[in-house]
């Protein structure tokens, strides 16, 4: 009984559902050759030109660069290499890239990314704010005199 009901149900609610009907696929424009300068669009809509693009990677695939600049005032520079990092192998890769932020202000970044992680140092990134004398102080004095191990001590005690 609860099948019929239930097919009845689901009947009655595709019969209400208006048909479904695929897209049309428009065919893709056939591709068209732009000589340099390439355009660069932003979100505004203006177009800039690519003013300078090189890349080379090696044939054997263990290392590569690339760079460009746009009209702009964009600058990335990129290379990298294999490398071996446990198991499987990896790419280590250092790179910059400039650009002027919608307030006018030059962002320089560059990095490295390698088996220890991506680092990056650049004059828009926050850092933290220098530690107190007071608080290093502390510290060089609790590194001087470690606190005696009692076994059966609970230091962590609440």
């Amino acid at each position: 009984m609860k099948v019929i009901l239930s097919a009845l149900v689901a009947s009655s609610i595709a019969a209400l559902l208006p048909t479904y009907r695929r897209p049309q696929l428009l065919p893709s424009p056939a591709p068209t050759y732009n000589p340099i300068p390439s355009p660069t669009y932003t979100p505004q809509g203006r177009i800039y030109a690519i003013l300078r693009s090189n890349s080379d990677i090696a044939p054997d695939g263990s290392s590569y660069q690339y760079g460009y600049e746009t009209e702009n005032g964009i600058s990335v520079q990129e290379s990298g290499n294999l490398i071996a990092a446990g198991p499987e192998g990896g790419i280590a890769a250092s790179g910059s890239y400039q650009f002027t932020s919608p307030e006018g202000l030059p962002v320089q970044i560059t990095y490295v990314a390698d088996q220890n992680g991506y680092r990056a140092q650049g004059n828009v990134l926050p850092t933290p704010p220098p530690i107190p004398d007071a608080i290093l102080r502390s510290i060089a004095y609790n590194q001087a005199h470690p606190e005696p191990q009692t076994p059966g001590r609970n230091y962590y005690r609440r």
